[in-house]
């Protein structure tokens, strides 16, 4: 089995669809079931190689002819897309699905798309109505047709499902697969009897993460202090710009600045390495399909405190493993507050952990995957 894999923008620069189309090949080629990565020089650097292997997974990237908003157009790649048994695309409104979904008809191959949140998650990330008719437009002028023609879509949580459906899309075609994580490599060792609280933030720096009312939280507490890890991106060219400048004027104005620190984006050991120091994980972001960085906090056996966004409702379990909150600051001090007794949050911590062992592993992930690739038309 061959299975051709496109995404519009690949590592090294780091996405939650990135990190999930990788393992993905990467865990098929350990297999023996040949994977590769298709993808474009979007938002990297266009020094790097065409061509490149990472632990066995082949990559090939094509140049840009035009880029529309993240509509990134690499006509290279359609001359690539040959010799496969299956296209699996990754993001709706991406050319790279478009034209996967069409030499899979052509080729009369299967077809499987993976949402990743880009079906309706503009509605929530852009509050100007006006925003939304780029989308729109994009839908009635190809009659919605990857998501049409496509054999089987892959969302990655409850909510993410329920968005599929409302889409239109037919239940008998829609799989609910989440990412999996390697919990070992969040195993924490460290003494966290210490008296000040550390509270963690992880995720790209963007309006739609909602960091202000973690902010104010801090107002109302005592040694309590955060640590942000991220760098400024917007999630819609749409989106305004300057956020990250907002946030440093507002912890200024709250004089918290000896408590928050801004610690830029970190990856790999070093990132790990901030999930192994934390007390607890918040984050009350307006809109998420998953949350990657919810899982990997969960991993680190960190009680969360979060919106009711991705698939925080499938593993943050009230007064058991977190807390799910709103946006109202004291709301969100008063959560924190409860979890400032260590043996609370070894609890919590033991029991989230549990449920992301239990349901998260590569293994199973890869197992749902093979079962769909497996029953294809």
């Amino acid at each position: 089995m061959r299975i051709l894999r496109t995404i519009e923008s690949f590592y090294p620069y780091v996405t939650g669809p990135a990190n999930q189309a990788y393992r993905i090949s990467a865990e098929l080629e350990s297999r023996n079931i040949n994977s590769p990565i298709l993808t474009t020089y979007c938002n990297v650097d266009k020094d790097l190689p065409k061509r490149e292997v990472y632990n066995k997974v082949h990559i090939t990237r094509f140049k840009n002819q035009i880029q529309i908003m993240r509509y990134c157009v690499s006509l290279g790649m359609l001359m690539n897309l040959k010799d496969f048994d299956i296209v699996h695309s990754h993001s709706y409104r991406s050319f790279q699905t478009d034209i996967g979904c069409l030499v899979s008809a052509v080729n009369r191959r299967p077809f499987v798309l993976s949402t990743h949140g880009t079906l309706s998650g503009y509605k929530y990330i852009l509050k100007n109505k006006f925003a939304h008719l780029p989308y729109k437009m994009y839908d009635m002028a190809t009659f919605k047709n990857a998501v049409g023609r496509a054999d089987a879509m892959v969302v990655s949580s409850k909510n993410e499902y329920a968005e599929a459906l409302e889409f239109g899309i037919d239940k008998k075609k829609i799989h609910l697969i989440p990412a999996g994580i390697d919990i070992g490599d969040y195993e924490s060792h460290q003494d966290k009897s210490n008296k000040v609280l550390n509270l963690l933030f992880v995720g790209r720096i963007s309006r739609n993460r909602r960091l202000e009312p973690i902010i104010k939280a801090l107002q109302y507490l005592n040694e309590v202090k955060l640590t942000i890890v991220g760098s400024e991106e917007k999630s819609s060219s749409l989106l305004r710009g300057g956020y990250l400048s907002e946030l440093r004027a507002l912890v200024d104005e709250l004089r918290l600045r000896e408590r928050i620190n801004f610690a830029g984006a970190k990856y790999g050991k070093e990132l790990e390495s901030y999930y192994q120091a934390a007390d607890v994980f918040v984050y009350t972001s307006l809109y998420e399909n998953f949350g990657q960085t919810l899982l990997e906090a969960a991993a680190a056996g960190l009680p969360i405190i979060c919106t009711p966004v991705g698939i925080a409702p499938e593993i943050v379990i009230d007064g058991e493993t977190g807390f799910l909150v709103s946006d109202d600051p004291k709301m969100i001090s008063e959560r924190i507050r409860q979890l400032n007794n260590v043996s609370t949050r070894r609890e919590f911590g033991g029991r989230i952990k549990k449920i992301v062992k239990e349901k998260f592993n590569w293994s199973n992930t890869i197992d749902q995957y093979l079962q769909v690739y497996q029953h294809l038309p």
